[in-house]
């Protein structure tokens, strides 16, 4: 009897994943300004990713058409197609300064939800849940940012490339267009990655509440 009475308390409080999901998206609705901040940093970090990707490989395969008449800079790296050292090291910034604006924000999140978190953990919602919830936010902003930023990127360095080498950018497509589209799944892949290595902490953080401390709190 008592088994099966703790059996069913848990699956009260045990919400399935698509209820999770529901809650996290109206959540995204009501904070939707701080939210398209969040994603436009995300957008912006990934745009510049595949932007440096893709015109290195557009790069290469335009020189490798005109050959001598490829257009010549005053930097080998791109010239040759080749990623310099900088760009490396200019989009892991992009990448490391998109986590922190995510955690940022994540924390900021939780400040202002502590009586919403707690009462959430009164009703009987399990720290997982409010993982989960946190998770969900960021893993959807991030996701959404990755996808207008690879878009963006790509569009950026096409019109770049237009100017550079004319139609013949268009011609040579199918030279490079299956790496452009490898690094713009990549890069959907790796902005919902780093959105919620960046709400882990505070994620970890708010399913910690004490729930009667959390009802105590004045926003």
């Amino acid at each position: 009897m008592a088994q099966g009475t703790k059996e069913g308390i848990k699956s009260q409080i045990e919400l399935p994943l698509a209820e999770a999901i529901r809650i996290s998206f109206q959540s995204l609705k009501i904070r939707f300004w701080r939210s398209m901040i969040t994603t436009a940093g995300i957008l912006l970090g990934i745009a510049f990713f595949v932007a440096v990707l893709s015109g290195s490989e557009i790069t290469k395969v335009m020189t490798e058409r005109q050959g001598s008449q490829a257009i010549v800079t005053s930097i080998d790296e791109v010239q040759t197609g080749n990623i310099s050292s900088q760009q490396i090291w200019l989009i892991v910034m992009s990448l490391i300064v998109c986590v922190v604006g995510i955690a940022n924000s994540m924390l900021m999140a939780v400040t202002e939800r502590f009586r919403e978190i707690g009462t959430m953990k009164c009703l009987g919602a399990l720290n997982k849940f409010v993982v989960e919830l946190f998770l969900l936010e960021s893993g959807f902003q991030g996701l959404t940012g990755a996808l207008m930023g690879a878009l963006v990127g790509f569009i950026s360095i096409m019109l770049i490339s237009l100017k550079d080498y004319g139609l013949d950018v268009f011609l040579g497509f199918p030279q490079y267009g299956l790496r452009v589209l490898m690094y713009m799944g990549v890069a959907c892949i790796l902005g919902m990655l780093i959105a919620i290595i960046g709400a882990a902490g505070p994620a970890y953080r708010a399913a910690q509440l004490p729930p009667a401390d959390a009802m105590r709190v004045e926003i």
